[in-house]
């Protein structure tokens, strides 16, 4: 991708669901793909707070029936995708028309009576819902990253061609888009991404080998699922931001910095042209971009979300990461200047690996060797279609399964 690339969450000027009705228009009709998890609960606990500014249409999970059933009783979806379809069997009723399989989550994404689709899948199965809502002219306020880590050039066609909308979800790229507030990427002079360091900052690289499950999911000041859990802690998280504020702003890899930020209230800044920054703070919570990509560019009151104290925040310290400790952050970035499908590679290796190092098959630093071996085999070819993203995908998937048992050379330590 060049420096031209069209920002994507301009694809149609930033209309506002919340005036295109004018005064008493009916509510924000959304679909939660991944309701269950906990940006899907998150969203959820938002729009509970505001009755009848929002309408939970769809409610979609993988294969979590007892917590989707909660939330159909509570919420009165009309419809009801169960994408595992052996889970499916499990659980129809209340009121609501159940579906089960991929098409069925793939048809929840362009249903007519949906004006939101908010994306809160975990991993490469996001992708697709994410294009074919995007291509029905949706609004998708996406929380998942891998849509534009394995398929952004994808992603921008499918806004071209259906005229969709991408708002982020991510704290991060929620507030480059606060702070950015219109401004041409020309005025522009670079991208601050900001990162609490996770778990093991300032840790010793000999160290981290010690390091279990239970250690890497203990965060410092978010709490997240699993995968994204363990990706803020080898910082991986951050090589998929830096692809996905490329791919969504429009600016070079070289203009995309990443500074670590213990305490998580400055989410990212924007620093002009002229050598003026905007910054978007706030503690840390979920809810806030959530609410701010549901509405965007409105913004709505929520008397539950936590008032900004700057005393009680205080001190600010931000330092460089750790790129030798956690060397994930460059192989992602260098995946992301490459270009084609080597940003793919990387995300399907990631997948790979990081449910290896959960299952206690191979140790944390295993992560980022597998991840960086798989990426040397594989290589990068040009992206012209999503079959060449699903093949990428697939084959990266293979060679870092058949590189985990070199990186497993005793049995896992038990659990502290």
């Amino acid at each position: 991708m060049s420096d031209d690339c069209v920002p994507i969450r301009s694809g149609t000027a930033g209309r506002s669901p919340l005036r295109d009705g004018g005064e008493g228009a009916r509510p924000i009709r959304v679909a939660v793909l991944g309701s269950t998890g906990s940006i899907g609960e998150s969203a959820l606990k938002v729009m509970r707070r505001h009755p009848g500014r929002f309408e939970v249409t769809v409610l979609a999970a993988n294969r979590s029936i007892e917590a989707l059933g909660r939330q159909v009783d509570e919420h009165r979806p009309s419809r009801v995708v169960v994408a595992d379809e052996s889970a499916y069997e499990l659980c129809r009723g209340n009121g609501a028309e159940w579906k089960g399989g991929r098409e069925a989550l793939l048809e929840a994404a362009t249903h007519p009576d949906v004006d939101v689709v908010l994306n809160a899948l975990v991993g490469f199965a996001g992708l697709e819902p994410t294009l074919r809502a995007l291509e029905a002219g949706k609004r998708v306020a996406l929380a998942n990253k891998e849509s534009l880590v394995a398929g952004g050039d994808l992603v921008i066609e499918a806004i071209r061609k259906g005229k969709g909308e991408l708002i982020p979800v991510d704290s991060e790229h929620s507030a480059i888009l606060q702070c950015l507030n219109g401004d041409p990427e020309a005025s522009v002079a670079r991208l601050g991404l900001t990162a609490s360091g996770g778990p093991f900052r300032g840790w010793d690289p000999d160290r981290l080998t010690l390091v279990t499950p239970s250690d890497a999911l203990d965060h410092p000041t978010w709490e997240m699922g699993a995968k994204i859990s363990i990706d803020s802690a080898t910082l991986a998280n951050k090589a998929l931001e830096v692809i996905e504020a490329h791919f969504l702003y429009g600016i070079s890899y070289d203009r995309i910095e990443v500074v670590v930020h213990p305490q998580s209230i400055v989410h990212s800044f924007v620093e002009f042209v002229d050598g003026s920054v905007m910054a978007q703070m706030g503690f840390p919570t979920m809810e806030l971009p959530i609410l701010y990509a549901l509405t965007y560019p409105d913004r709505m009151g929520d008397a539950e979300l936590r008032t900004f104290d700057p005393v009680r925040s205080s001190p600010l310290t931000f330092e460089e990461p750790d790129r030798a400790a956690f060397p994930l952050l460059g192989i992602g970035v260098d995946a992301g200047r490459t270009g084609g499908t080597a940003s793919t590679a990387f995300n399907a290796a990631n997948e790979v690996a990081v449910s290896a190092f959960l299952d206690r098959s191979i140790p944390f630093p295993g992560i980022w060797e597998v991840v960086g071996e798989t990426l040397a085999r594989v290589g990068s070819r040009p992206v012209n279609h999503i079959d060449d993203v699903v093949e990428a995908d697939r084959e990266a998937r293979r060679v870092a399964r058949e590189l985990l048992p070199r990186h497993n050379p005793a049995p896992a330590e038990s659990d502290r």
